[in-house]
């Protein structure tokens, strides 16, 4: 069965339900009998759970102090999971793998611009974005700060909407620079910073949640087409789309029609799955030419191509970073 539409999970609606318990907000009976102790959240209630607690508050900035208030247990495993790696860069890689345990349908990405590292996140939601994604991201300055014993500086904040209040007011809240109007919604920092220590660090504990991890994924991915088209273009990633569309029981037409139910496209997500799978091989020290061979290119030239479209390098020169 294929197609349902996505899910949070439980303790991030949880975190909302606190933020709201603090200032004396009243949600609505609808909403609140609608989440389920222990069970996912649906999207759509998900929504009606921000809209509510947007209104009711009086603060511009509402979405902006629940991720500052945020504490890693709110984010599922996928939080301890990052908090348990070695490093920074490290930690923000896994969540990058595994940000649908807390929210299938949104994603995150990392990039090198130039000294620069950019970790993005790109909403899969049409209700409050704004307050929403300024949730996510001051969740993500305050807990690489928390993780890294306070030695996280992060370079800026680029949000890809107008400021919700004065832009003093962010600086002085999250204590760092914030662009708006940005094409992007980014969190920038420093190169070295990837390489902090995280104080949690605990290999055996961070393999043991990978696993945990890894059921929850494969449970979504019973649940969201989105997950399931990923996965299979992962684990067979020389298959085209009537390839997959076979695989699950439909015709290519008709998947190209499902995935546009959840704003996505089978080119959109194969192209991530294969750039994903392109940078995690080439850091294992897979060659070049295997990687290509691996991700089903043709042509090693049509595969650098794609990786310095993708990453803005040359795989060679990404890999001679990593080996």
């Amino acid at each position: 069965m294929i197609g349902s539409s996505p899910t949070v999970t439980h303790l991030y609606a949880r975190a909302i339900l606190q933020a709201a318990e603090r200032q004396g907000i009243a949600l609505s009976d609808a909403v609140i009998e609608q989440l389920v102790p222990g069970e996912r959240v649906p999207l759509m209630v998900q929504d009606q759970l921000w809209d509510e607690y947007c209104r009711a508050s009086k603060d511009p900035l509402a979405g902006l102090e629940i991720g500052l208030g945020l504490q890693v247990g709110h984010l599922d495993s996928a939080g301890m999971l990052l908090v348990s790696c070695d490093t920074l860069r490290e930690g923000l890689e896994t969540l990058v793998d595994y940000a649908p345990v807390v929210g299938d349908g949104s994603e995150f990405s990392l990039s090198e611009e130039g000294a620069l590292v950019s970790f993005c996140y790109h909403p899969g939601y049409r209700v409050r974005v704004a307050e929403r994604v300024e949730a996510v991201m001051a969740s993500l300055v305050r807990l690489a700060g928390w993780a890294t014993g306070g030695a996280f500086r992060p370079e800026k904040l680029l949000l890809g909407h107008e400021p919700l209040a004065e832009p003093a007011q962010y600086r002085e809240r999250l204590g760092m620079s914030v662009v708006f109007g940005s094409d992007r919604h980014c969190l920038q920092f420093r190169r070295d910073q990837g390489a902090l220590p995280l104080i949690q660090a605990n290999s055996a504990l961070r393999d043991h949640l990978r696993q945990l991890a890894d059921e929850t994924l494969a449970a979504l991915g019973q649940q969201s087409l989105s997950g399931q088209v990923a996965y299979l273009v992962r684990t067979n990633p020389a298959w085209g789309k009537e390839r997959v569309a076979s695989e699950l029981a439909v015709s290519g037409r008709h998947l190209n029609r499902l995935l546009a139910d959840e704003g996505l496209s089978f080119k959109v997500l194969r192209e991530r799955e294969l750039h994903r799978l392109a940078v995690d091989l080439l850091q294992a020290g897979q060659t070049v030419t295997a990687v290509s061979e691996r991700l089903g290119f043709s042509e090693e030239a049509a595969f650098a191509r794609a990786f310095r479209r993708w990453e803005g390098i040359t795989p060679s020169r990404f890999r001679a970073g990593f080996c």
